[in-house]
């Protein structure tokens, strides 16, 4: 089943040609990044994988899956990893065949920190403190009660900064243009900046400089092993999910922002971003290098027009990019259908997640040549 929707007007900023550092990217839409438990067991990306990323090549970029850098890291099953050997080859393979296809690749680098389970990672989770997640987490036998994490000594710390570090190296010598790293719902790094999940009373938490402290290193260690402009940022300014609560979200961020930016990385990446809220407008100002907004759309909105007109409205309300999520889901050729005003694939969100195999995720069409020629 399709949707019709109106084409944007003639010479959108969507899809003009834009800069990424010293990217050339053809188009402002970014797909963002989507979990999708599509590797295998082990956390290697395969020819499914490959397929999927090939198919929507035609994004502005594309912003890969959350993918751990440590085995104590993983959040679900069949997540994908960047720490093996095996697990580098095969994100190697997606990527070869984003390349082919004439696209460009950066992987997002997750911790799951206490959103994690023993069953699935072999591991006990860590996390800024021993706070237990409020809810049932997948596992390989299915939805299991969370375990309390084990709160991170100052080794455990430093060695997971360096695992970030080192899932960058490994991301780049698979032909990523760069990483994402990841800071926002409520996974490790969000966990620390939370202060209902970060009860520390050391450098590492307590003050807002010891909260923030952790997402400033790990980026720190990323930039200094890959290049800042290899480098991007994820937050979720005052999104409360997976149990973090925000209650000085206008302090927080930024204070974050301002201990980021002498550092450098190619792209902030805000999530749930309105145009119409101030704080977007803040961030904008505060943030002097280039900015991805990501829009939080209704389930109605995504079937009206899969987030075209919020796109084009942060783009005048000072976005650089604008990452889409589930529009790219259920439309490979999204790029070509807003550009054109195509119909849309209407999206199966029972495929989304926990699932496995090609049944919506590589079997959403694309329009044919006589499809495009109607419209």
């Amino acid at each position: 089943m399709t949707q019709t929707r109106q084409s944007p007007t003639a010479g959108s900023r969507l899809f003009s040609p834009a800069r990424l550092g010293p990217l050339s990217l053809p188009n402002r839409l970014v797909m963002a990044p989507l979990t999708r438990n599509r590797a295998d067991a082990d956390g290697v990306p395969g020819e499914l994988m490959a397929t999927y990323y090939a198919q929507r090549a035609s994004a502005g970029l594309i912003i890969a899956e959350a993918t751990t850098p440590n085995a104590v890291g993983q959040t679900y099953p069949h997540i994908p990893g960047i720490h093996t050997p095996e697990q580098t080859a095969g994100w190697r393979r997606v990527r070869d065949a984003v390349r082919d296809a004439g696209g460009l690749m950066f992987l997002q680098l997750q911790h799951g920190g206490r959103i994690g389970h023993p069953d699935t990672s072999g591991h006990l989770p860590l996390a800024p403190s021993a706070v237990l997640h409020p809810e049932p987490l997948h596992t390989p036998t299915g939805l299991q009660a969370a375990v309390t994490p084990r709160a991170m000594t100052e080794a455990d710390i430093r060695s997971t900064i360096a695992d970030f570090a080192d899932a960058a190296r490994n991301a780049v010598a698979a032909d990523f243009e760069g990483v994402e790293v990841h800071a926002a719902n409520g996974l490790l790094l969000h966990q620390f900046l939370a202060p209902n999940t970060n009860l520390r009373t050391d450098a590492w938490g307590g003050s807002l400089d010891g909260r923030i402290r952790f997402t400033v290193e790990v980026v720190r260690a990323v930039t200094e092993a890959v290049g800042p402009q290899k480098v991007g940022v994820r937050i979720s300014p005052g999104v409360e999910v997976n149990g973090v609560t925000e209650p000085d979200t206008e302090r927080l961020y930024p204070a974050l922002l301002a201990a980021l930016a002498p550092l450098e990385p190619g792209y902030l990446h805000v999530e749930y971003a309105d145009p119409d809220d101030p704080g977007f407008a803040r961030l904008r100002t505060a943030w002097p290098g280039t900015l991805i907004a990501n829009p939080r759309l209704s389930r109605e909105e995504l079937a009206a027009d899969a987030g075209a007109a919020r796109a084009e409205r942060l783009l005048e309300a000072g976005a650089d990019l604008v990452a889409l999520g589930r529009g790219f889901i259920a439309n490979p050729d999204l790029v070509e259908r807003l550009r054109t005003g195509a119909p849309l694939n209407e999206l199966r969100p029972e495929f989304l997640m926990h699932v496995h195999g090609p049944e919506g995720y590589t079997d959403y069409p694309a329009l044919t040549r006589e499809s495009f020629a109607a419209v």
